[in-house]
């Protein structure tokens, strides 16, 4: 590890939320694939009630992490409490107490929106009145309504991150992994999803997420963990890591990236 990586970790928080604070804590979780260690050692807590993301450049090993905390994808050691329940030891309890959005979701795209909805509801185990009530309040809040009754397979890639982000909530989880929540989203739709996610969190839920955009980052989140090469480099308060540089400037400057593409004169053109 660096010199600089290793200041950055130095400027992370020492302090821990106390136990009854504490909505995800992360304890040595590691993965292997093979002779590939994916993430190796990752270590810190998330307080309740926070917006948190995870940040590293591609192959970083954020969806890994995203996978193991929602228990889609077993470590290879460590361990992941959310909210006192041992992920991979009560999984059906912690399961309860989580809502997950996968970059790549996949949905029945023959039922319509208001059906899978429904359909999402019924599997969490709600009452039908539950279902009917809070698909409703659902698809308003995510402005559906006027395509709650088309089917998925016409929706754009957009409408579908909302019908699936939607989806995440009608169980009322107090722990919402969303892994490029934003991504194929029209600054509007944006907006509204920012909307809803901070009202979620201002209600006492937790938001982890992963994102490439470090401007809504920066914007929405008061802690970030940065991730790279399977390895927790900074983590804590947003002011913390980033210091008085913009987060896109500090992680460039944890990661050691470029300051400026090299190597590409070839591309330089003359009109003389």
């Amino acid at each position: 590890m660096s010199d600089e990586a290793d200041s950055k970790q130095d400027q992370a928080p020492k302090h821990a939320p106390a136990q009854g604070d504490v909505a995800l804590r992360l304890s040595g979780l590691s993965k292997r694939f093979g002779s590939t260690r994916a993430v190796e050692d990752v270590t810190y807590t998330v307080a309740r009630g926070s917006f948190s993301s995870i940040v590293g450049p591609n192959g970083a090993g954020k969806t890994t992490t995203l996978s193991m905390i929602s228990g889609l994808l077993p470590p290879s050691s460590g361990s992941v409490e959310v909210l006192g329940d041992d992920v991979w030891r009560d999984r059906a309890a912690a399961q309860r107490r989580i809502g997950v959005l996968p970059d790549r979701l996949r949905m029945f795209d023959q039922l319509t929106g208001a059906q899978y909805l429904a359909y999402v509801g019924s599997i969490r185990g709600l009452s039908k009145q539950d279902v009917r009530s809070r698909s409703e309040s659902l698809l308003d809040a995510f402005d559906l309504r006027d395509n709650a009754n088309r089917l998925v397979v016409d929706y754009s890639s957009g409408l579908r991150k909302k019908l699936g982000l939607a989806a995440t909530l009608i169980h009322q989880p107090e722990l919402l992994v969303l892994d490029e929540p934003l991504d194929a989203i029209d600054p509007v739709s944006a907006t509204t999803i920012v909307e809803v996610l901070e009202s979620f969190t201002n209600r006492g839920g937790t938001v982890l997420l992963s994102s490439h955009s470090m401007e809504f980052v920066q914007r929405v989140s008061d802690h970030i963990a940065v991730i790279v090469d399977g390895k927790l480099i900074a983590e804590g308060d947003m002011d913390e890591v980033r210091g008085e540089l913009t987060l896109e400037e500090r992680f460039r400057h944890i990661v050691r990236g470029p300051e400026e593409t090299e190597g590409l004169d070839w591309l330089d053109i003359s009109f003389r």
